[in-house]
């Protein structure tokens, strides 16, 4: 699976129509180069175009170093671009870090996800970006020429089987404070398909884990998303084995979901139809 090293670029000040970036502009104009391919090999030629507002003096902003995951990948930022995590904000406020190299472990984190948070902090997407199709008037995951659109799923170390990546993106969002990261994530999530019923439950299960009961975004996609592909569970038998397995409150959230779907249909079926006088049939 792909990973690489997100390094910054050189310090330069960042001025308020960059740090202003509004959920319908992030695919247009959020300073992502086109040849994604080599962006993603030379990733110190991305821009601060995603970075927000925060106390930190952007003249003299020093450069972090983070070394992330089991094998202890090392990437580099500045403090005044993590510093529009909350996260890292109080982490770097409150010196709770190794101040003689600045210094930050985050063993728990895999490098792939943390190299897209980065990336979004830095150009205000990651890759794939949103790309809105004129034609169609949609929005939609870019193409990689004729590679076609990367893999949705990578493995991760704390899942059996492949976890949707746009899923762990968002929880790390969730984690780092990022509601922006939140809503581009879910965004990508839906565009995704042909996705394999293990990785959806995977996934749903990761979810669950790792967001708060509060959560109404992400959690209710995987329930939207089993309830639609129902047809698909019930064949492959994975829905009857996670169930036996149990532990989450997703099957239960499940259950009052699809008790919800079947009595909105049969509400509907049982409405008498209204001719447009607004006279009963």
């Amino acid at each position: 699976m792909f990973t690489r090293r997100f390094e910054p670029p050189p310090t330069k000040s960042v001025s308020k129509s960059q740090r202003q970036r509004s959920n319908s502009s992030i695919a247009r104009d959020a300073g992502i180069s086109k040849k994604r391919p080599e962006s993603r090999r030379r990733a110190g030629t991305v821009s601060n175009a995603g970075a927000s507002e925060v106390t930190f003096d952007k003249s003299v902003s020093a450069v972090v170093t983070l070394v992330v995951g089991q094998e202890q990948r090392i990437f580099a930022a500045h403090e005044h671009i993590l510093g529009a995590s909350p996260f890292f904000q109080n982490i770097l406020q409150n010196q709770m870090m190794d101040s003689q190299t600045k210094k930050i472990a985050l063993p728990d984190e895999e490098p792939e996800v943390f190299s897209s948070v980065l990336e979004y902090l830095y150009k205000g997407d990651y890759y794939p970006r949103l790309v809105h199709n004129k034609k169609r008037n949609t929005w939609e995951l870019e193409q990689n020429g004729d590679e076609g659109r990367p893999e949705a799923a990578i493995r991760h170390h704390s899942v059996e089987g492949d976890l949707l990546k746009d899923t762990a993106i968002y929880c790390a969002a969730e984690k780092y404070g990022l509601e922006e990261l939140k809503r581009v994530s879910l965004r990508k999530q839906g565009l995704q398909s042909g996705i394999q019923a293990s990785t959806i439950l995977a996934s749903a299960r990761y979810a669950y884990a790792n967001t708060p009961d509060t959560d109404s975004k992400l959690r209710a996609h995987y329930l939207a998303l089993i309830i639609r592909s129902r047809s698909t569970f019930k064949r492959s038998g994975t829905m009857q084995l996670e169930m036996l397995n149990g532990g989450t409150q997703l099957f239960f959230d499940l259950f009052v979901a699809l008790c919800n779907h079947v009595d909105d249909m049969a509400s509907a079926a049982s409405t008498p139809r209204t001719p447009r006088s607004g006279r009963p049939f």
